[in-house]
């Protein structure tokens, strides 16, 4: 068997300060609640591991979170508890049903609110089992779990905050500055002739990662200690922003190829002209340079070659400058974010969308409910039916790693993963608690015995090597130092509850594999219905700005889950979920500006191209043949192209209806129906 840190690098000086940082508000936990008599003075130092982080700002942003689920957990098994101990199998029950509830509410919410229901279901298990035979102690051990807890979070956060803090500005005004970057290359990319589609692909592929990963982490940015946490709204808007630009630079890109197929692979000047401008500004905007570069967006001719051609050219026109025009509030907002970090006046306040407008899945998170009551109540079974006096370890195990692993596609090799560094912490645990603890009456004792163990293990903790397995072997020491009282436990008490938490680690293994574990391919095709679903509703009646701003938020975090999926997938999602996506993306878009600029089209007509189109969209998982909508599409586009209007509202029609021709048919000719085919007479 393989070391379980065999292999790592050497260890830096960031991970050894990180680690005695860790180690020295467990410490400081630990001292606190022996000082006030804490019955298991050991959970506070769990605790503290529990919420350690090298960012300052992540452990600020949970701390408050997980004693507050702390807090409504506790109360849950002294109700649970209190009512239902003459019928322990109804008590079990209630607990376990409290259980999937809390993990429902946990995978709808995608921020660190998350935590507050994730404490509050494993705490009443962790809380309620061992209570199911002494009832009467419920209560008393309720309060010494929420006190110890709180004072593992409070000692956490406070050595974390004032300790050598590592703030979160510097990572995340880099990864800020990481998306401008990529998305700037990516249009780079966009704009060379005869670019390989392979590296196009890798370009939105990093963007939409990048918006991702983005999201998920300046959800600790109010908690922050730098000046960061003042911006925190300019930085949201920016965000949101970043994410508009993707469809809008993803339209350019097919408008572009479109034009060159048109035109046997060579664009008009003017076109070429522009573009090339649009790439040079991008990389060095400047104020008068983007009034300049407006100006010439919009004058820029619809005239020349048939009528596709125009709306092409049209289309191209109103992306480009979108693309300005967002590119410039996403450059003035990064600068009031600078401002805000030096401690002046940043912007004006701005609306963001925040982060409620991300994907998630209502199935998967019942699927993950369900089979988390399965399994605590198979190990409920065994216990009873066993009558094992430590048999409670079982089902507080189940539930605490049916719960911490619910938001992976395959929960199994982690939960195994983590069996294995149990298994690991035996020997060390069995030394901890049965020989030095016993022995040990001085403070100072305790904390030269724990040192050496706890701050190598801590080193390791932030890595994400595959296989390290530092903080299974942490919480494997220190939660056998928590669930026993290290002055009288014996080898048989040992055994038993180890016997149980592997068995209960065991259990949910199994069960997830059974009921919960889906593949990459199925999980992605449950993220292309659920966007087909909202694209239909998009189609189907008018939305205001901000739900066409989500979607593209939502579709970007979409790819973003997409993209390891892809990678993984072996079934005929794969090859193509890419570009679905990024089709969906568009669309999407398109959908939301027509509807927006419906005053330039015929009533009859618009309403017919959106009816259509939601009645594709929500037929889509069972038939995905378009072509039905082309003749409506080109009707809409000659009736659009043919009016003298010369509005705002016209182009941004024409936009919406050529972006629809060409993500719902892609195949269709180069042509408009109804139109003469070149060489013949009009």
């Amino acid at each position: 068997m393989k070391l379980p840190l065999a292999g790592l690098a050497p260890i830096t000086r960031e991970e050894l300060l990180f680690s005695c940082k860790c180690f020295a508000a467990a410490m400081l936990a630990m001292f606190i609640a022996l000082w006030f008599g804490l019955p298991r003075p050991f959970w506070a130092m769990m605790t503290t591991y529990v919420v350690a982080h090298p960012l300052a700002g992540a452990v600020r942003s949970k701390a408050a979170y997980r004693f507050g689920g702390t807090l409504v957990g506790s109360a849950a098994a002294i109700l649970l508890v209190g009512n239902l101990s003459n019928a322990r199998e109804l008590l079990m029950l209630a607990l376990s049903l409290w259980m999937a509830g809390c993990l429902y509410l946990a995978l709808r919410d995608r921020t660190p609110r998350s935590y507050v229901f994730m404490l509050a279901g494993y705490t009443a298990a962790l809380i309620g089992f061992p209570s199911v035979d002494t009832p009467l102690q419920v209560f008393d051990t309720a309060i010494a779990r929420v006190e110890e807890i709180g004072l593992g979070i409070l000692c956490g956060s406070l050595v974390h905050t004032l300790v050598f803090p590592r703030s979160i500005a510097p990572v995340l005004l880099e990864m800020l500055d990481r998306t401008l970057r990529d998305t700037a290359q990516w249009l780079h990319d966009v704009l060379q002739p005869r670019r390989e589609a392979t590296t196009v692909d890798a370009d939105r592929r990093r963007v939409a990662a990048d918006i991702t990963q983005l999201r998920m982490l300046s959800t600790h940015v109010p908690y922050d200690t730098s000046h960061l946490r003042w911006t925190a709204g300019a930085l949201s808007a920016m965000q949101d922003g970043a994410a508009a630009l993707a469809p809008v630079l993803s339209a350019v890109e097919d408008r572009l190829q479109a034009l060159r197929d048109a035109q046997q692979g060579v664009l008009d000047e003017d076109i070429a002209a522009l573009v090339e401008s649009v790439d040079r500004w991008v990389r060095e905007p400047t104020q008068d340079d983007a009034d300049t570069l407006l100006a010439a967006i919009r004058a820029l001719p619809g005239e020349g070659g048939d009528d596709w051609q125009r709306a092409l050219r049209i289309g191209l026109a109103q992306r480009l400058e979108e693309l300005v025009v967002g590119w410039r509030q996403c450059a003035e907002l990064r600068a009031a974010i600078d401002r805000g970090l030096r401690g002046e006046p940043a912007a004006a306040q701005v609306r963001a969308l925040g982060n409620h407008v991300l994907h998630y899945d209502r199935g998967m998170a019942v699927l993950s409910a369900f089979s988390t009551v399965l399994a605590v109540l198979a190990c409920c079974a065994f216990w009873i039916l066993t009558g094992w006096p430590s048999g409670a370890a079982m089902p507080m195990m189940a539930a605490v790693f049916c719960m911490l692993f619910s938001t992976l596609d395959d929960p199994v090799p982690a939960i195994n993963g983590f069996l294995k560094g149990t298994l690991w912490s035996v020997p060390l645990a069995a030394l901890y608690v049965l020989v030095a603890m016993p022995l040990m009456h001085d403070f100072g004792m305790v904390v030269l015995l724990c040192a050496p163990a706890f701050v190598l293990l801590g080193c390791f903790v932030p890595r994400t090597t595959p296989g390290n397995q530092a903080m299974p072997i942490i919480f494997g020491v220190a939660g056998a130092l928590a669930m026993h009282d290290t002055a009288n436990a014996d080898l048989v008490s040992f055994a038993n509850s180890m016997v149980g938490q592997v068995l209960g680690t065991v259990a949910a293994a199994q069960v997830t594999a059974l009921v919960r574990s889906v593949s990459a391919d199925w999980s992605a095709r449950r993220i292309q219905r659920a966007t087909w679903q909202e694209l239909g509703e998009l189609a189907a009646g008018p939305r205001r700005r901000a739900a066409g701003d989500a979607y593209a938020v939502r579709m970007l975090d979409r790819i973003g889950l997409l993209a390891p999926r892809i990678a993984q997938a072996k079934g005929p999602v794969a090859p193509g979920a890419a570009q679905d996506a990024l089709h969906d993306l568009r669309t999407g878009a398109d959908i939301v500006a027509l509807q927006r600029a419906r005053a330039g089209l015929p009533p009859s007509s618009a309403d017919a191209v959106l009816a259509a189109v939601a009645a594709l969209f929500r037929a889509r998982a069972t038939s995905s043949d378009a072509r039905v909508l082309l003749p409506q599409l080109d009707g809409a586009l000659h009736a659009a192209l043919d009016s003298s209007d010369e509005s705002a509202e016209r182009r941004r029609a024409i936009s919406a209806l050529v972006g629809l021709r060409r993500n719902l048919c892609p195949d269709a000719p180069a042509v408009l129906a109804g139109a003469p085919l070149q060489g013949e007479p009009a």
